[in-house]
């Protein structure tokens, strides 16, 4: 028995301890529902009512002005007719469901699927899983909260949610949902967005177009059918096969999304690529706010129209444009991210990734300038193999020996090889971030010809680094923020800049720019007065850019196919740079000229005399003896019937200039030079003469 109930002792104790932990964990879950359903009561409680949150809008209204203070657009919401419950279409209700969320008749505002799944993705980082909030969810985030993704911010969107569940019916809360959510294109509800996609109002929705609406919620911009056709059919298509999945559709019944006419809009411009860059940073640069604002911008109307022009009448038929410029504090003063905004959205300048050729040069040529090279250098045009990768010039041929100044200026390829392989590819990489790329670098050997996808933008801010003598630019488009009544929101600082490379080598850089324009590859971006940029050209001409500056103006602008594929005749010396050339003529032609300073004022680390100045006069020179004391120099002091200095020095003499054992005339005679270097030193004296000690000589030639 005694056995028995030892053998029964740690069974019992198990059980205590599990008795403990249920009892533990059942209490503090009692507790946690017990606050959980005091805070959804309080929340639910002090919530407005139905008819208060019908007459509630708390979207914003946006005026953008330029930098002379026009205004050049307002961006602000755009709401059609209110529909209730059941004057919404029920295809666009089972729409929205499908998408949003499948389960929403059933759950209490919160998934427990749902969030189980974020915890997962919060946990393993598997983005491939989805963790989307309810429609309650949503519709308490849009109606009381901000879009930050704080946990706190998180916990109170699943209390309010479950309060709104509490307060309104599923019916209420989907008629708030499909009446106040953002669709995009400045339409909140669906009734505005039929009007503005589709032109008739929403209780006329086909099953097409209420997929193409409920699949933009997701994404407003991405999926927009007015920036991108393709895009929005796409998931249009997701949301019906959803639909069918779940029942809402026959599986037999086939919609066609891509047969929907969507409005014609007209009046939009390509300033809207500008405001679509720089709005979005409202939200890290004020506090959060629904009232009317005012954004100040560093916009030039008058250059945009320029830009836009520029673009347009010079890029090929089928292709693409962009365009950057920059003032020289980093100011935006025109930015064109395509050639037609209604027709697509996509903002080449700021977004798109493209190869930017010999542009990328810059790095290359900078990086080799910091380490000790100089533009009258002398380099050689040479077939050259890299780690199996073997270079061709454009041309096809090799020209031999030339200075860098007209390797720069003519992107001739193997020079940038070399040269990149010299200093280091990871060395050019480095320099490249240094001036602003922020996109990855790979550092194989023909990176030095620009094989790495870069920003437009990018580009351009390295590019007005030089003209800024090497200090940092950092691009901005927003000056201050106001709200409508004039109070100050926001105001633009400068920051601190830093010098990126020493004065030197940004005046080297410099002088190797303007020889591409005056000279070189990039003659078309001339406009009668300095211009420094360079060109850049990608295997078979899909892509095209220049970049340059003058008059503390930066422009940056590329050309080519958004599939990439090949545009004939597309080099950056011929539609980019006179594209260039047509809107700088506009942009600087109140500015006053300014030459570059191309004046190499080299540390003295890299100041090395030169062959014949070493040689210099022999009167230049000067002999002392062992001891310090100065040998004043003249007449030798050989025997004076001997007037080359053949007859050897008595004791205490210094061999003096003489001839050499070939005749020739020189400054000082051999065994003099021996002395002075140390050959004498490795030399057994004559077995004729008598080695007599010599005092130590050294030369110093004044400063």
């Amino acid at each position: 028995m005694a056995r028995r109930a030892e053998a029964d002792r740690p069974q019992s104790g198990w059980r205590r301890w599990l008795r403990k932990i249920v009892i533990w964990g059942g209490s503090l879950a009692l507790l946690g529902a017990l606050f959980l359903g005091l805070a959804v009561a309080f929340a639910a409680r002090s919530m407005p009512s139905f008819y208060q949150l019908k007459a509630t809008q708390t979207a914003q209204t946006i005026v953008v002005r330029a930098r002379d203070g026009t205004e050049i657009v307002a961006i602000g919401p755009s709401y059609g007719k209110w529909l209730s419950s059941d004057q919404i279409p029920q295809v666009m209700k089972n729409a929205m469901v499908a998408v949003e969320d499948r389960r929403f008749y059933m759950h209490p505002g919160v998934d427990p699927y749902g969030l189980a799944r974020a915890v997962y993705v919060a946990i393993t980082g598997d983005k491939r899983v989805s963790a989307t909030s309810t429609i309650t969810q949503q519709l308490a985030r849009n109606v009381f909260l901000n879009n930050n993704r704080s946990l706190d911010r998180k916990a109170r969107e699943m209390i309010l949610a479950m309060a709104l569940e509490a307060k309104f019916s599923k019916e209420q809360i989907l008629e708030l949902y499909l009446n106040k959510v953002y669709f995009g294109g400045g339409a909140y509800g669906i009734d505005s967005a039929s009007r503005n996609f589709f032109s008739h109002p929403a209780t006329e929705l086909s099953t097409a177009e209420a997929a193409i609406i409920a699949g933009l919620v997701k994404a407003p911009s991405r999926y927009s059918p007015t920036a991108d056709v393709d895009a929005a059919v796409g998931r249009a298509s997701v949301v019906l096969r959803l639909m069918k999945e779940q029942g809402m559709i026959a599986p037999d019944v086939t919609v066609d999304p891509s047969a929907v006419n969507l409005k014609e809009e007209k009046g939009q411009n390509s300033v809207r690529y500008f405001t679509d860059w720089a709005l979005p940073q409202l939200d890290l640069l004020l506090p959060e706010t629904f009232e009317p604002i005012e954004v100040w911008t560093t916009l030039d109307t008058g250059m945009q129209r320029a830009a836009t022009a520029a673009i347009k009448g010079n890029v090929p038929g089928g292709a693409q444009g962009a365009l950057v410029s920059l003032d020289r504090d980093g100011a935006i003063l025109a930015l064109v991210g395509g050639t037609d905004y209604v027709e697509t959205s996509y903002n080449r300048a700021t977004d798109a990734l493209r190869q930017p050729g010999s542009s990328w040069k810059l790095f290359v040529y900078l990086a080799a300038l910091e380490a000790g090279y100089t533009p009258d250098d002398r380099v050689v045009d040479t077939p050259v193999t890299i780690d199996g990768w073997s270079p061709r010039n454009s041309s096809g041929r090799n020209v031999g020996e030339i200075d860098v100044r007209t390797a720069f200026a003519y992107s001739i390829n193997t020079v940038a090889a070399q040269l990149g392989n010299e200093v280091g590819f990871g060395t050019v990489a480095s320099m490249a971030k240094r001036f602003g790329i922020t996109t990855p670098i790979k550092t194989y050997p023909s990176m030095v010809l620009g094989s790495n996808e870069v920003r437009l933008i990018d580009m351009t801010r390295a590019f007005a680094v030089l003209s800024a003598k090497g200090a940092s630019v950092e691009p901005y488009g927003i000056v201050k923020v106001t709200t409508a009544g004039g109070k100050l929101l926001y105001q633009h600082e400068r920051r601190r800049s830093s010098q990126l490379v020493a004065d030197y080598v940004a005046a080297g850089m410099t002088d190797l720019l303007q020889t591409a324009v005056n000279t070189g590859t990039g003659r078309a971006a001339q406009i009668g007065r300095p211009v420094a940029g360079k060109t850049g050209t990608t295997s078979s001409n899909k892509d095209g850019y220049f970049v340059g500056f003058s008059s503390g103006i930066t422009t940056g602008v590329w050309m080519g196919r958004d599939d990439s594929k090949k545009v004939g005749g597309l080099q950056g010396g011929t539609a980019p740079a006179k594209a260039f050339a047509a809107y700088m003529r506009y942009a600087v032609k109140g500015r006053p000229v300014e030459e570059f300073d191309t004046d190499l004022k080299l540390p003295e680390w890299q100041l090395e005399p030169d062959d014949e100045y070493m040689l210099g006069d022999p009167d230049d020179y000067y002999f002392v003896d062992e001891q310090g004391n100065l040998i004043e120099p003249g007449e030798p002091q050989g025997p004076r019937d001997d007037p080359f200095g053949d007859a050897q020095p008595g004791p205490g003499e210094a061999q003096r200039p003489g001839r050499g054992a070939d005749g020739a005339p020189q400054a000082v005679g051999d065994d003099f030079l021996d002395e002075a270097t140390g050959a004498r030193r490795d030399r057994r004296p004559r077995p004729s003469q008598t080695p007599t000690p010599q005092p130590s000589i050294e030369i110093i030639r004044p400063r």
